[in-house]
């Protein structure tokens, strides 16, 4: 496999460069850079919007969950379905109507400047651990692939990324991500029908145990992840990049809808792949591995190769998405400029920073810079949408709404940074896991409280 894999992955690389180039000219300005020129069609959005959320933790990462907790764990991708679709009917259209560039940019468009800069901070110094991990998972899977850990190939692969994104923008971004997402379906199906269809095993007790409730997730779990992880779905950062990058809000409402809806399907794939490693291999075979790597380890070579590229794909098509809009949010929403330059220096900044982290192994960094995103759905998610919803009807007294922001990011804060402190203090340990829940009831509360009155 190791010789076919380095030819495979140098020509998948290539390409990805070459796209970059071919784009470098028809970026004009920073409009076109940080949002593809506002004027992409509805099928260019659903691949872009699937590409960024199929990412490691909805591929590699679903699959663990399945085969520790059985069928539930496709709540999570469901989840994200049911938040496209929400954020299709409840608020696509009010976002691409504000016309901005970035999450922040609107925030400041509807609240003001503190709003902007408040989030572009947690966006970027949070997107630097996102974007860490993601190549982290990248070096894991060439590592697994060529059966030994290669430095240098890493570095490689990551330069090529971080360069072809430095070099065509969102422009280029959004066609890798289509090649890219082809290739994470194909990879992901095919696995799936050779594993059912042509492997077997035992299928019976795969049927018998379809069940949305068990007892490792019960009905709290299905709560709270509605709201934790819906949530993100509905008003993250890299999701309503790709509705400013929409051509108009019909177009807008559309991709959300119809990628809402196809995550469902990709979503019942990933789950399924899950449920016949659970049934069908035994802890002390599986040896600690991921159950999608010991999968590619049992198929055939080609599916093997395929699913190993489908994997890469689905990493790097979130790694770029994440570099070009943390980049655009910092040189737009931190610095105030306009300049295609700074973002690009900012790409490869931020590039650079999370391919060291990723490459030392210090996952205690990783981890801290991830942590900061902990504050945003508690705190920013509500705040956000009641802005929106109010935006050109209602006032927004911003003492207020900063307090919302504030109120339910400690608790995100607290949850993340200082666990054992707050057991120290009395707080229940099974309290702690409902604290982004809790911030995000607060936050609501207050931000509802921020609207002034006729």
């Amino acid at each position: 496999m190791n010789t076919v894999f380095l030819i495979a992955l140098i020509i998948y690389i290539i390409v990805f460069l070459f796209i970059g180039i071919l784009d470098f000219k028809k970026i004009n300005n920073f409009e076109d850079y940080a949002a593809a020129g506002k004027s992409q069609g509805k099928f260019a959005v659903i691949m872009t919007l699937l590409a960024t959320i199929i990412g490691a933790s909805t591929t590699i990462g679903i699959t663990d969950t399945v085969y520790n907790i059985g069928f539930p764990g496709i709540w999570w991708l469901a989840f994200g379905g049911i938040g496209l679709i929400l954020q299709a009917f409840i608020i696509s259209k009010r976002v691409r109507n504000i016309d901005a560039i970035t999450l922040p940019d609107m925030a400041g468009k509807i609240v003001g400047g503190g709003a902007e800069k408040l989030l572009a901070f947690i966006i970027v110094i949070s997107w630097i651990g996102v974007i860490a991990g993601q190549l982290v998972a990248m070096n894991g899977i060439i590592s697994f692939a060529l059966g030994k850990n290669s430095k240098l190939l890493f570095i490689l692969v990551s330069a090529i990324v971080i360069l072809y994104t430095l070099i065509g923008g969102q422009l280029s971004v959004i066609k890798t991500d289509r090649i890219q997402f082809i290739i994470i379906v194909i990879g992901v199906l095919i696995c799936c029908i050779y594993l059912y269809f042509i492997k077997g095993g035992n299928t019976s007790d795969i049927t018998s145990h379809i069940e949305l409730l068990n007892d490792s997730y019960k009905p709290v779990n299905l709560f709270t992840q509605f709201f934790v992880i819906g949530g993100v779905y509905f008003l993250g950062p890299d999701i309503i990049s790709r509705n400013f990058i929409s051509k108009d809000k019909k177009t807008a409402k559309s991709s959300a809808l119809i990628a809402g809806i196809s995550l469902f399907f990709f979503a019942l794939i990933i789950t399924l792949i899950g449920m016949w490693v659970r049934y069908n291999v035994t802890a002390e075979e599986l040896n600690g591995s991921k159950a999608l790597m010991y999968v590619i380890g049992i198929v055939p070579k080609f599916v093997g190769i395929l699913l190993i590229f489908g994997l890469l794909s689905a990493i790097l098509s979130s790694t770029d998405t994440c570099i070009v809009n943390a980049s655009s949010i910092f040189v737009k929403d931190i610095l105030g400029r306009d300049s295609i330059l700074l973002v690009r220096i900012t790409v490869a900044v931020i590039g650079f920073l999370a391919a060291l982290f990723a490459i030392s192994g210090n996952s205690d960094i990783i981890t801290l810079l991830t942590n900061a995103y902990s504050i945003y759905t508690p705190g920013v998610i509500f705040p956000l949408l009641v802005a929106i919803l109010s935006y050109g009807k209602r006032h927004i007294r911003k003492v207020v709404w900063f307090a919302a922001v504030i109120l339910g990011g400690l608790f995100g804060l607290a949850g993340a940074f200082l666990p054992d402190k707050l057991i120290n203090l009395g707080v229940p340990a099974k309290l702690l896991s409902y604290f982004t829940l809790i911030g995000m009831g607060i936050s609501l509360i207050v931000a509802l409280l921020s609207i002034e009155r006729k």
